[in-house]
This record gives C-alpha cells, sequence and structure tokens, in this order.
C-alpha cells in the first residue's frame, strides 16, 4: 500500500499531548504513571486507522490501550478517533515495532495484539513478518510471564507461517479460528481492513498464542 504523505500530520500529533506520547523511551518502567493507574496495558502493534484500538478501549475501561504505528500519517486518523470519543484509556506511539525493547521494561505489556500485517510474501522478507522469531523473542521480553499475543489476518499464508513459528517458538496456540466470522463473538472487534475483506467473503483467520515459562 503506498502512503500519501501528510506534511500536516506531526504538527498534529504534537498538539494532542494527552494522546501522543512523544520520546517514549523517557517513559520505559512507568507506564502505569503515564495512565495513572495499575490497569493491565495492552498494545496493538500496527495499528493503522485505530479503529479496533478504540473499540477495546471503549468496550474495556478498566485496560489501558497503547497503538502502535509507524506511520504519522496513518496514525493521525486514529488520533481522530480517540478524541471524538474521548477515551482516557489509550495513547498512541508512532515508532517501529523493532525498538519496542527500548520503549517498555520487561514483564510491562500484558498482551499484544497483531492484526492484518503485513504477510511480506516473499522468502527473502521473512525476517518482516511480525510473527518471526525475532519479533515474538521481542514481545517476549516485555510481556508478562505467560503473556499472550492476539493475530487475526485475512491471508491464510501468513496464517499457516505464523502458526508454525509459534509453536516452532515454543508458545502454546489456545484458540485456533479459521473462520473467525461464523462464530457469533461479541467480544471481536473489527479493524478496518477486516470489514473490508469480511464484505468480500473472505475469511477471517485468528489465534491466541501464550508463551511459557
Amino acid at each position: 500500500m503506498r502512503l500519501k504523505y501528510k506534511p500536516w500530520a506531526k504538527d498534529k500529533l504534537d498538539a494532542h499531548p494527552q494522546f501522543v506520547v512523544r520520546n517514549p523511551e523517557d517513559h520505559k518502567g512507568r507506564w502505569k504513571e503515564v495512565f495513572g493507574n495499575d490497569n493491565p496495558i495492552h498494545i496493538e502493534v500496527g495499528s493503522g486507522k485505530g479503529r479496533f484500538i478504540a473499540g477495546m478501549a471503549q468496550m474495556n475501561p478498566h485496560i489501558n490501550y497503547i497503538a502502535i504505528e509507524a506511520y504519522e500519517s496513518v496514525i493521525v486518523y486514529a488520533l481522530d478517533r480517540f478524541i471524538e470519543a474521548d477515551l482516557p484509556n489509550v495513547k498512541l506511539m508512532a515508532v517501529n515495532a523493532v525498538d519496542l525493547r527500548d520503549y517498555f521494561e520487561k514483564g510491562e505489556i500484558d498482551q499484544v495484539y497483531l492484526n492484518f500485517s503485513d504477510p511480506w510474501p516473499k522468502n527473502r522478507h521473512e525476517k518482516r513478518r511480525l510473527t518471526y522469531a525475532s519479533f515474538l523473542n521481542v514481545y517476549e521480553d516485555i510481556l508478562r510471564p505467560e503473556g499472550e499475543i492476539h493475530f487475526k489476518t485475512d491471508n491464510r499464508g501468513l496464517f499457516q507461517y505464523s502458526l508454525v513459528s509459534m509453536s516452532q517458538y515454543g508458545m502454546k496456540l489456545k484458540d485456533v479460528n479459521l473462520h473467525l466470522h461464523q462464530t457469533a463473538d461479541e467480544t471481536n472487534i473489527m479493524t478496518e481492513y477486516e470489514e473490508k475483506f469480511s464484505k468480500k467473503g473472505s475469511r477471517i483467520y485468528r489465534v491466541e498464542a501464550q508463551f511459557t515459562k
């Protein structure tokens, strides 16, 4: 997907520090202070325009959420959602997932969401997939012991790859769903991509995977 550069995005993000965390490395190990409570912290890696994370924050006010997206021109749309809904339990970070250890202390995060990540289908790009072993190692470091990853995609190849990658890493696959929208799960919050693909009849795949001791 080609992203259209928005020169105004940075200024808009900077204008809303109640939602946007700049220099997140300064808060490593102190994210509960940022939120002002001791609630669990969930992060979404690759939040896009923020529909999922906004919906989760509204549904679960007892959980703190951090939306992580590398592109300011995309995450600025998520900011609009958070402003409109006036969500006190959500923050934004415009950073790259490979650097998560720089922003979170070991065991500081309770859960990770990966939704409709770039499949990077070519073999030479395997290491860029967000379920590649090196990324799993990053998530394991920042997650509490036996923390979980919840992963959704419409890409069967990426889903199959991710199941193998997680299994080989030693993770426990708790809930493998090969056709999510055939089940009546009222807790499922759809992303923008999920709604688009499901309307076209595409299957949505989902897995909950847990790190083991």
